[in-house]
């Protein structure tokens, strides 16, 4: 939090109602992004549970409904890219005028969506391991976080609660990894439900100039953690669901020295630390301060920005906006990107030849089949499963083991994560994130091999 937006609440005098603004949205935001429920086996969180009953009421009809909802998205961007019949309409202008080559992207998915919902065309492209895979799997899930967490995250973001988290956890973050407080329910809120609304709410609040550039880019590619529901899967794939302690816990920590290196080093370093608006951070000197003043501030803080909410109606209005921008901005991009990055990881040896640089890190940690190994370091770059599936064939536990957290801990790939954050307005491009993704292996990889060497 900077000096300059707690200077403008330090004296305020709050009264009852402004309180209880503040409280009963923030609590119902809590309840339903950062409470663990247990669910089906599992622990998630309330928004995900939503989600997930949405996604079953779709049943079998949801990669069509999807299919549409990105036709729709395509056709009219289009129009208002191509002909700007909606200048005077902003909503619309914002949701369908873009640059041309994120219209060839929305097309593009669009045309893919179509090909695999319809079997026809190249098989490559609809097959259950490509297209079939991000169609039928990955965007009725993307389309059920997108209307639930869109439409309720205003209960996180405009009611005080960040400002409250913001102050409080900045004797943590900003010491530690030089991030405001509040990047920490960014965090809490990706690793009990799911990293794609964490995306969603660091994009948020980047836009509202909450974040700078360097911070929305750093919490996106760092703190943006797979949930553990996802982690249980993963290691379920493997066969080492006996293991999942020391598992999850050698994920929690390479990840932990992954965020305290990676933003110190380039790309992440270069980053710009100013607002989208283009103003410049000023200096945070809230970590100096004690407990109680930090209480005072946030508690401050919070109950100055609940008084700023415009009502029930409006805040239901900014939830529309947001899940509408997700589901037409966003869904199109993840179609058009995921389905490739699958197309060459099932079809080329690309990142096959890119993992053989691997083969001597592998063997001088020790990791047994370190050639079959390397084959599925880089490919999660495409997408954070596909390791897991591979590793299925390899015999080692150990192997398996380090295969399936180095995949956690990777975080970024491109059919769900990348692709929404490329989809975003978060300063990052396509070399920067394989950059990072590539620096997160090299950093996670060792950390992991040597508590598998504990465990094994």
């Amino acid at each position: 939090m900077s000096n300059k937006v707690s200077a403008s609440y330090e004296d305020a005098s709050p009264n009852r109602a402004s309180i209880w603004m503040f409280i009963i949205p923030s609590l119902l935001g809590l309840l339903l992004f950062m409470t663990p429920i247990a669910y089906e086996d599992g622990v998630t969180i309330p928004i995900a549970i939503l989600a997930s009953e949405f996604k079953a009421l779709l049943g079998a009809s949801a990669p069509t409904v999807v299919t549409g909802l990105i036709c729709i998205a395509a056709a009219l961007s289009v129009i208002t890219t191509v002909f700007k019949p909606l200048h005077d309409k902003a909503l619309l202008s914002t949701l369908f005028l873009t640059s041309y080559p994120w219209l060839i992207l929305r097309v593009l998915g669009a045309v893919f969506a179509v090909m695999t919902v319809n079997g026809v065309g190249p098989e490559l492209i609809w097959h259950e391991y490509t297209g079939g895979l991000v169609l039928k799997e990955l965007m009725p899930t993307l389309l059920s976080v997108f209307l639930f967490a869109g439409l309720l995250l205003p209960l996180l973001l405009d009611f005080g609660l960040l400002e409250l988290t913001g102050s409080l956890m900045s004797k943590v973050m900003r010491p530690l990894f030089n991030l405001p407080g509040r990047s920490s329910i960014d965090c809490i809120t990706s690793w009990l439900g799911d990293g794609t609304v964490g995306i969603m709410l660091t994009n948020q609040q980047y836009e509202q100039n909450m974040y700078t550039k360097r911070e929305a880019a750093v919490i996106a590619t760092t703190f943006s953690a797979v949930s553990i529901s996802f982690a249980l899967v993963v290691v379920s794939q493997v066969e080492l669901e006996h293991l999942f302690l020391p598992f999850y816990f050698a994920v929690s920590l390479a990840g932990f020295i992954a965020a305290l290196i990676i933003p110190r080093l380039p790309p992440l370093r270069w980053k710009a630390n100013a607002y989208l608006n283009g103003e410049q951070a000023e200096t945070c000197e809230l970590a100096s301060k004690s407990m109680k003043e930090l209480w005072s501030l946030g508690i401050q803080g919070a109950i100055a920005r609940a008084e700023q909410s415009r009502g029930a109606k409006a805040v239901l209005v900014d939830g529309a906006k947001n899940a509408a921008e997700m589901v037409f901005c966003v869904l199109p991009v993840v179609m058009a990107i995921g389905t490739l990055a699958l197309i060459v990881a099932e079809n080329t040896s690309v990142f096959s030849i890119l993992g053989q640089p691997f083969v001597p890190l592998l063997e001088l940690l020790s990791i047994p089949e370190a050639v079959k190994a390397s084959e599925t370091l880089v490919v999660g770059f495409a997408d954070m499963f596909i390791p897991s599936i591979m590793a299925a064939s390899i015999e080692s536990e150990m192997t398996r083991f380090v295969i399936a957290a180095v995949s956690i801990t990777q975080l970024i790939y491109l059919s769900e994560v990348g692709a929404l954050i490329l989809g975003s307005r978060i300063p990052i491009n396509l070399l920067e994130m394989f950059i990072i993704f590539i620096l997160r292996t090299l950093i996670t990889l060792p950390v992991i091999a040597g508590v598998a060497h504990l465990v094994f």
